[in-house]
């Protein structure tokens, strides 16, 4: 079987392992696997060095990864007037499987969602030489254009009984050109010993103040998965990203993580290192001597 074929597979395992969540009311975990799927899809749309789908395939598949978020959203807010039905999600599963020979109209009317360029590692580095060569140049283009959403913050779990639930606070970060970050905002993962994601992606809202070296952001992250059942080896990370209107793209410009030994009540003050995200924490580099760091706050709820 090919890779392309092997990844169709894939992709249709975890759409139906979501629409069977669905439809058996396991809510968490269905919205858990649409969000990680919409997000492999997403990837595979913005890949530029993918030669495995067509222009029209990789539409069609943003268009999918669109409808998954769609049915998340209306999962996560019961008073959604624009609700994604779960027999409307079900029509997008022949579509997926036979995505190399689909040629019909899409059967819903929305657009592939037009998020920030993922970049793959290392293509952040050239982009910004780009960027330099430009200025030096005198060229680039100047029009200040932020494709930003608002955050994707997910409410926090039912409580079960002996389990535990964490509440990250995100602070403040510390960096010394806090001032110059154009619309800053944190993406929060869980990633297990391998760098696989655990949990779904959330994204905080832009910071809304910044002062000196520090941004603020004062905003709760609930961790989509009870401390009890995280994998042993896991860590939190958290990735600092803002935008560059030279370039038009949102890039990451520091990381930092928590590991599971750090997860206990009151204030932390985490270290940060330096892009690319190292997912798998083997060759950190800290970004700064100086003592800026990111503060937060975790709070653990358990359910005697």
């Amino acid at each position: 079987m090919s890779d392309v074929n092997k990844t169709i597979q894939k992709w249709h395992a975890s759409f139906s392992k979501g629409t069977d969540f669905d439809s058996w009311g396991q809510l968490v975990e269905a919205i858990d696997e649409y969000q990680i799927l919409a997000r492999q899809l997403q990837k595979e749309v913005q890949s530029t060095n993918s030669t495995d789908f067509s222009e029209d395939q990789k539409k069609t598949l943003g268009k999918i990864a669109t409808c998954l978020e769609m049915r998340s959203a209306s999962l996560q807010c019961t008073q959604s007037k624009e609700e994604f039905k779960l027999e409307d999600l079900k029509k997008l599963e022949t579509i997926i499987t036979n995505i190399l020979t689909f040629n019909k109209e899409f059967p819903f009317d929305v657009q592939p969602v037009p998020l920030r360029k993922i970049l793959a590692p290392g293509e952040e580095e050239n982009l910004e030489l780009e960027e330099e060569e430009d200025a030096a140049a005198g060229t680039g283009s100047t029009e200040a254009f932020s494709p930003r959403a608002p955050g994707t913050l997910l409410p926090r779990l039912p409580s079960e009984p002996g389990m535990t639930l964490l509440t990250i606070k995100i602070e403040k970060i510390g960096l010394k050109d806090a001032g110059q970050c154009i619309d800053p905002y944190m993406t929060i993962s869980v990633k297990d010993v391998n760098g696989i994601d655990v949990n779904p992606v959330q994204d905080t809202p832009v910071a809304t103040r910044k002062e000196d070296t520090y941004i603020h952001f004062n905003v709760d992250v609930e961790i989509q998965r009870h401390v009890e059942k995280l994998p042993k080896g896991a860590a939190i990370f958290f990735e600092f990203k803002h935008y560059k209107p030279k370039k038009r793209f949102t890039s990451t410009k520091c990381f930092a993580f928590m590991e599971m030994d750090e997860i206990k009540p009151g204030p932390i003050v985490i270290e940060l290192y330096k892009k690319p995200t190292d997912f798998k924490r083997k060759k950190l580099q800290l970004l700064t001597k100086k003592p800026l760091y990111l503060h937060l706050h975790q709070t653990l709820h358990k359910d005697s």
